[in-house]
């Protein structure tokens, strides 16, 4: 059975390191961003106010900056152009909410500048979307007939979502670098605040961190099952 996949022993013991890492990064995402909630910064900026300002200095007239439901359910639309930011980030005048609208900010100078690892994320979009709906059902089909070639077909599949995952990699660690400068240079964060906006923004990085290496402990763990790691692989039948 598919499911009985997952009650191995083997499979905790591989994921078990992303366990870890995702729950520490979650913990420490939310401990970071609720200590500098409640830090206000001298510039008195919103967090709309600060994202729109980063995108004015940046010539970005034709983004729009907008308010979405969810908690820290913030992200920039490549499509729509759009910057929709969470409540806790568009009313809020923190360093908490600072830091992630300027994260999210930079995503947007990265599509305007043609940022290569931006472009080559979204255009894997689709076959990300795809694979993981379709991996999932090929796994357990597979996996249910000891098929090598649908088992192969899902880790195929699978192996996408991993890709998407480490090319999202540098495309966040890059928006939040760019955060980072952008919020000093422009004047929205003193020097003695900036430590607080790189404690939120270094924790939010760390969950993606732990993403890409679930994925890939993950598809180590399918190639391991499958025999194509570790193991002589048996025909189809």
């Amino acid at each position: 059975m598919f499911f009985g996949y997952y009650m191995n022993p083997l499979y905790f013991i591989i994921i078990a390191p992303a366990v870890i890492l995702g729950l520490w990064a979650q913990w420490k995402t939310r401990s970071a961003f609720q200590a500098a909630s409640k830090m206000i910064p001298a510039s008195g900026t919103t967090g709309a106010e600060a994202a729109a300002v980063i995108l004015r200095q940046a010539g970005l007239q034709n983004v729009e900056v907008v308010r979405t439901e969810g908690f820290l359910s913030d992200h920039y639309d490549p499509r729509e152009k759009v910057l929709r930011l969470s409540p806790e980030v568009y009313d809020s005048k923190s360093l908490a909410a600072l830091g992630v609208a300027a994260h999210e900010a930079g995503h947007a100078l990265q599509d305007a500048s043609g940022y290569a690892p931006l472009v080559l994320r979204n255009g894997i979009v689709p076959l990300a979307s795809v694979g993981g709906g379709v991996c999932w059902i090929l796994l357990a089909i597979g996996m249910m007939l000891h098929s090598f070639g649908l088992t192969l077909a899902g880790i195929i599949a699978f192996s996408v979502l991993v890709i998407f995952q480490l090319i999202n990699l540098p495309v966040e660690f890059d928006a939040s670098r760019r955060a980072k400068q952008l919020l000093q240079k422009i004047g929205l964060v003193k020097e003695e605040e900036a430590p607080a906006v790189r404690a939120v923004l270094s924790a939010a990085a760390m969950t993606y961190v732990a993403a890409t290496l679930m994925a890939a402990l993950q598809l180590l763990f399918f190639l391991i099952q499958a025999g194509i790691i570790g193991g002589r692989r048996s025909d189809d039948r």
